[in-house]
């Protein structure tokens, strides 16, 4: 049973981000996946600075990495700053590639997605992490799965409202299986 992980770059209390990442996990255990959804507030790490390594490695890093090297496929939700992905997540990404042995992000086979309260729904952000992600060797399904306004798009259940997005959902879930490393 491939194993996937599912994260949001926002710890805000209701997050939409949160919501999203929650949702794919959903569908992606509907697909027959073992899924692990990460709350990022339970892994808090300094931020980057070199001068940290090796000897000070923040201990959350490497539980989180321990999680990441299991998976099969990643999905990670980016609500949108100043047109770039959260620091918290930039962060995580940083000292995740810092983790040795190298390579995590080889491995699994990453989907992004966002939503935002514009109506762009984080383009720019997952263009920022589509690019980062690529930089350390991830390999990232095509498609854009940004959701924006927020207001309205979830139902009271989690569940996205616009079937064009349950849609997007669909096919992103179909892509984080079928796509192999190879």
């Amino acid at each position: 049973m491939p194993k996937a992980l599912t994260l949001s770059g926002s710890i805000r209390k209701g997050s939409y981000n949160q919501m999203l990442a929650l949702h794919v996990g959903k569908r992606l255990r509907d697909a027959g996946v073992e899924v692990t959804d990460v709350d990022l507030a339970d892994y808090p790490m300094p931020i980057f600075n070199e001068d940290l390594e090796p000897d000070n490695m923040p201990e959350s890093a490497a539980r989180l990495a321990d999680l990441w090297r299991e998976a099969d496929i990643i999905f990670i939700a980016s609500p949108e700053y100043n047109g770039g992905m959260t620091p918290l997540l930039l962060n995580t990404i940083t000292w995740l590639s810092r983790q040795k042995p190298g390579g995590l992000f080889r491995k699994p086979v990453i989907g992004i997605g966002g939503v935002s309260s514009g109506k762009y729904g984080t383009i720019w952000s997952l263009s920022h992490l589509r690019d980062s992600l690529s930089k350390v060797g991830g390999l990232i399904v095509p498609g854009l799965l940004g959701i924006g306004p927020s207001d309205g798009a979830f139902d009271d259940n989690g569940n996205p409202v616009e079937p064009a997005i349950r849609n997007k959902v669909d096919a992103l879930i179909k892509d984080l299986i079928s796509v192999k490393r190879g």
